[in-house]
C-alpha cells in the first residue's frame, strides 16, 4: 500500500512540475520526484511506514468511506482513521481547485463535542487560553488546550451557541487525549458542586472550502450567508437535510464552511453538493498543502506539548482577560514570556533547491544551526519551495537571509512573513 501511495504521487508530482516549469524538467527546484514527497509536511509516509503492521480493518472509517472509494478516493491511515488522501485528480490539481473554485473535504475524525450547563464557560476555560465568555452568541474562536508546563495540548475551536452550549472542535490525532482531560476536569468540575455536562457527538463533519463556496451553498441554505461571517455559526436545514451546523471556517485560507451534519444525511449532502460543477472532492493531500500555504499549524509538527503559544506566535489567542488572571495552565510561565520574549521563535521560509521537510535543519549564514524545520512542501500557488520552523530568536525577522541543510547541503533560504499565500476569509464585506 505505502509502496503504490508513494509512486502514485511520484507520478503525479513529475507531471505537475514538468507542466510547471514547461517541459524542462521536474521544477519546483528539485531533480527526482521522489524529494517532493519527503517535503509534503502532512509526513503521509512516515505515518504509513509506523502503522504498516495495522490492518484496515483495524482503521475507523468514517460514514463517507465507501463514498470516497466509489469516488476513486486514494486511502490512507491517518490518526488511526482510513482518511482519503486524494482522488482521480492530483494533488496540485485539488489544490487549485480549492484556491480557484470549491472542495468538500471529510473531516469528520476530528473530535466534537457539547458542553451544557450553567458553569460550561467557567469549565471550558480552565483549560484553555481564550476568552470564551467574552464572545457573542453564536461566536467561535480559535483556541488552544494547554499543559502545566506551559505547552500546547491540542488547538481546538469553541464556539459559544445561543442554544445553551459550547460546540467545540479539536484534532483527531489527539482525540483519546482531549477527551481523557475532559472526563477528568468534568469529574473535578461536578465534585465541586458545579453545573456541567459533556456529550461526545456521533455526527460527521465536512470542511465546503473556496471562493465559491457561497454561491454552492446559498440555494440550499434558508439562512443568508452573506450575514454568516467568519467564525461565526448557525443551525440550519441544508438542501433538505435538518439539524446540521453551519460554521463559517476552515483550513484552508479560503473562505469556507464546516457543516457538522447527521450521519443519515451526509453521503446525501455531499452527492447534493457535488452536482454543482465548481464542486470536487479533495483529501489529506491538499489540505495539508493549502495549510502550509495559508501558515496554519499541524499539531504535532509545528505546536506540541513542548512549545509555548508565545514560541508557536499564537499569543493571539490568549485574551487579554486570561493574560491579567492567569487562570489558565501553564500560565505562570506564559504570561511573563509575552514580554521577556522566548530564545526561539515559529517562522516561514521560503528557500531555494530542493524542497525541505520536517526535522530539515536550519542553519545561520556562518552554518551554525539555528533550529529546525517542522512543515514544509512545493507550494502549488507560488511555485516555490515554503515551509515554517523555529529559529533563534535572532534569525526571525522577516527578511533574514539562513541557509537550510538539504541532502547535507546548505541551501539559501530567507525568512518569510506567512501566511504565504494572502488568506480570504469572510467578514462580511
Amino acid at each position: 500500500m505505502l509502496r503504490e501511495l508513494l509512486d502514485l504521487i511520484c507520478k503525479e508530482y513529475t507531471m505537475w512540475a514538468r507542466i510547471l516549469s514547461g517541459g524542462r524538467g521536474f521544477g519546483f527546484g528539485f531533480r527526482d520526484p521522489r524529494e517532493c514527497i519527503r517535503g509534503v509536511g502532512l509526513g503521509i509516509a512516515r505515518r504509513q511506514k509506523r502503522h504498516a503492521s495495522s490492518s484496515e480493518a483495524c482503521m475507523r472509517k468514517t460514514a463517507l468511506f465507501d463514498f470516497h472509494r466509489d469516488q476513486g478516493g486514494k486511502m490512507v491511515e491517518f490518526a488511526g482513521w482510513s482518511m482519503p488522501v486524494q482522488y482521480r485528480d492530483s494533488h496540485i490539481h485539488s489544490h487549485m481547485h480549492t484556491r480557484q473554485h470549491c472542495s468538500i473535504f471529510d473531516v469528520s475524525h476530528m473530535l466534537q463535542s457539547k458542553v451544557h450547563g450553567r458553569d460550561r464557560v467557567k469549565f471550558i476555560e480552565s483549560m484553555i487560553v481564550g476568552d470564551i465568555a467574552e464572545l457573542k452568541d453564536n461566536q467561535g474562536t480559535l483556541t488552544l488546550f494547554t499543559n502545566d508546563k506551559g505547552g500546547i495540548n491540542d488547538d481546538l475551536i469553541v464556539t459559544k451557541t445561543d442554544q445553551g452550549y459550547l460546540y467545540v472542535v479539536s484534532n483527531a490525532g489527539c482525540a483519546d487525549k482531549d477527551s481523557a482531560n475532559m472526563k477528568a476536569r468534568l469529574a473535578k468540575f461536578k465534585a465541586e458542586g458545579h453545573d456541567v455536562e459533556l456529550e461526545f457527538l456521533e455526527e460527521c463533519l465536512i470542511a465546503v472550502q473556496g471562493p465559491s463556496m457561497a454561491k454552492v451553498l446559498q440555494p440550499g441554505l434558508t439562512d443568508d450567508l452573506s450575514k454568516l461571517t467568519f467564525m461565526t455559526s448557525t443551525l440550519a436545514t441544508v438542501f433538505g437535510i435538518q439539524g446540521c451546523r453551519v460554521t463559517r471556517c476552515g483550513y484552508t485560507g479560503e473562505d469556507g464552511v464546516e457543516i457538522s451534519v447527521p450521519k443519515s444525511g451526509v453521503v446525501a449532502l455531499t452527492e447534493r453538493l457535488l452536482a454543482n460543477s465548481e464542486v470536487k472532492l479533495a483529501g489529506l493531500g491538499a489540505r495539508d498543502s493549502l495549510r502550509l500555504e495559508a501558515g496554519l499549524c499541524l499539531y504535532g509538527n509545528d505546536i506540541d506539548e513542548a512549545t509555548t503559544p508565545v514560541e508557536a506566535t499564537l499569543v493571539w489567542t490568549i485574551g487579554k482577560r486570561r493574560r491579567q488572571a492567569k487562570d489558565f495552565p501553564g500560565a505562570e510561565i506564559i504570561v511573563p514570556q509575552i514580554k521577556a520574549k522566548t530564545t526561539r521563535k515559529r517562522v516561514g521560509l521560503v528557500s531555494t533547491g530542493p524542497p525541505v521537510r520536517q526535522h530539515t535543519p536550519i542553519l545561520s549564514p556562518e552554518g551554525k544551526v539555528i533550529g529546525e524545520v517542522t512543515s514544509g512542501c512545493p507550494s502549488p500557488c507560488l511555485k516555490q519551495n515554503i515551509a515554517m520552523g523555529y529559529v533563534d530568536v535572532a534569525y526571525a525577522k522577516n527578511g533574514t537571509p539562513i541557509q537550510v541543510e538539504v541532502r547535507k547541503k546548505a541551501v539559501k533560504a530567507v525568512v518569510t512573513k506567512m501566511p504565504f499565500v494572502p488568506t480570504n476569509y469572510y467578514s462580511g464585506h
